[in-house]
């Protein structure tokens, strides 16, 4: 690839200089064209510099889905800086663990979220900057004195700088994902990483003819995951200009209005989203140039696809499959090539072998762990040479994931990490919740597992055991347990038992609690 491209501001230079000025966004009921978004950020871009944003540093980026977003991320590659993406769901301790661990001194983020900033900042002693991309109120939480809070206005106010000089092995985005061993860790994505994952996924789309006429998108994924910061970067490699529909968040009463009203042909959806548009009324609603559902982050359940057909028959969803560690996309399905369950065939420039316990290739047919090798693939965990090692081992990305190839080539997923927890397209891993619950002082050990849930994928259920002295209901618990993590992390359902079950070694014994919740 050329190594000016592998620098992902230079990338955006030259969508802009290659595609013109032209409408590319629509926002909650605004148009915004290519030409402000992008003169935007070179000025933002440069306020950063003035903030005193170096090459190399690390900035948490807190926002729901809006224009800023976008902008945000290509200031932050202008000025040379790495983009630390948050999910505007985090809770303060998770967003000051976050804070703490990337050593970021510069957050941007909006003024709804600015009382998760306030309760995170006290534990985060190197946060010394917080931009603001909207007007704060009066009432709003204060900071420590040794943060101060500076205007977004402000950074756009500065001339149009430079683009900072970075190769492409230099850090791009840290994105934080769930760990079964512990707290959420930093996935080093480098700029020929990310442009070689987005490079590949916009390949396998215009081989597959899915951008022959195809300028319309609605994302109501967010932003600040990883397949949200790929779809960005797929448009900048776009031959005709593209439009996006963005969403705040995902509603699917909005959502069917806005493909109705812009006459979207493609959408981006995880399979929870799936099933609560399905309780729309479709069949009612103009969709006839709706031609390409992309879905992924959970399995996709044939009835609930065979349900979508039938309402929105001019579409074909079309499965893929990937990981943050993976760049976020490994494998894609390509129109008229659906097979039941398969996540389609590997992206160009995508090696994957399915391996056993022994680290050894297996033939079509025989089920092991999902192996891949590819320039999109992370360079390693941020501070964790010991797990970089693991899960790099032999130069291939060992995904934890368990998987099959039919003689054809189409890989087929089945089962995900052996604890993790998919809810509504997130994940949730037990540890987290588990290492929650425990903080509070009546609770002794907690387990928690997933339970099949009709329209999330997967519900989050609890299992703790009291200390003998202590008195607690489950009200209480749940309570806490939404004080203490995100929204999506929260277990809805939290059971009491005197003790928790343990297998002959002495580990919580997961199994035995999803036949519980099974029950």
């Amino acid at each position: 690839m050329p190594i000016d491209q592998a620098h992902l501001a230079r990338l955006a230079e030259s969508a802009y200089e290659r595609l013109g000025d032209h409408e590319s966004l629509v926002y909650d009921g605004r148009r915004h064209r290519s030409g402000e978004l992008y003169h935007r950020a070179t000025r933002v871009g440069a306020g950063l510099s003035g903030l005193g944003v170096r090459p190399g540093d690390r900035v948490v980026v807190l926002m729901a889905n809006c224009p800023e977003v976008g902008i945000t991320y290509q200031a932050i590659w202008r000025a040379g800086a790495v983009v630390t993406p948050v999910m505007f769901l985090v809770s303060p301790p998770e967003l000051a663990h976050i804070l703490v661990d990337s050593g970021a001194r510069v957050l941007v983020t909006t003024a709804d979220l600015m009382a998760s900033v306030a309760a995170a900042a006290p534990h985060a002693p190197g946060l010394r900057q917080v931009v603001v991309v909207d007007e704060l109120p009066p009432t709003a939480p204060q900071l420590p004195p040794s943060i101060t809070v500076t205007p977004y206005a402000q950074l756009e106010s500065a001339a149009p700088g430079a683009v900072a000089d970075r190769d492409g092995a230099d850090l791009a985005a840290l994105m934080y994902t769930g760990g079964t061993t512990g707290r959420a860790k930093g996935v080093m994505l480098s700029h020929r990483n990310l442009y070689a994952c987005s490079a590949a996924a916009h390949t396998a789309s215009r081989v597959a003819g899915l951008t022959d006429g195809i300028n319309r998108t609605l994302m109501p994924l967010p932003l600040l995951h990883a397949y949200g910061l790929i779809v960005t970067l797929i448009g900048w490699h776009a031959e005709e200009p593209q439009l996006a529909v963005l969403q705040r968040w995902f509603d699917p009463a909005q959502w069917l209005k806005l493909a109705v009203e812009h006459r979207v042909q493609r959408t981006t959806l995880v399979p929870s989203m799936i099933q609560m548009l399905l309780e729309q009324p479709l069949a009612e609603a103009d969709l006839s140039e709706m031609r390409y559902v992309s879905s992924g982050a959970a399995p996709l359940a044939p009835d609930t696809r065979a349900a979508w057909q039938r309402a929105v028959p001019s579409s074909e969803i079309l499965e893929g499959y990937g990981c943050t560690e993976s760049g976020s996309v490994i494998a894609t399905t390509r129109p008229g090539a659906n097979r039941p369950g398969s996540v389609g065939t590997p992206l160009p420039g995508y090696e994957i072998e399915i391996r056993d316990d022994k680290d050894q290739a297996l033939p079509p047919g025989a089920e092991g762990e999902i192996c891949v090798r590819a320039q999109g693939v992370m360079a390693g965990y941020w501070n964790a040479p010991e797990l970089t090692a693991q899960a790099l081992g032999g130069g291939w990305l060992h995904t934890g994931d368990i998987g099959r190839f039919d003689e054809d080539g189409y890989l087929y997923l089945i089962d995900r990490k052996k604890d993790l927890i998919l809810r509504g397209g997130f994940n949730v891993f037990p540890r987290d919740v588990e290492d929650a619950l425990l903080g509070h002082p009546a609770v002794a050990a907690a387990g928690v597992v997933g339970r099949p849930d009709p329209r999330l994928g997967e519900e989050v259920v609890a299992f703790v055991a009291l200390h003998p002295d202590q008195a607690c209901g489950t009200e209480e618990l749940l309570a806490y347990g939404k004080e203490q993590l995100s929204a999506h992390k929260y277990p809805r359902e939290i059971r009491i038992l005197d003790r928790l079950p343990v297998t002959s070694v002495g580990k919580l014994d997961r199994k035995a609690l999803r036949a519980q919740v099974r029950e």
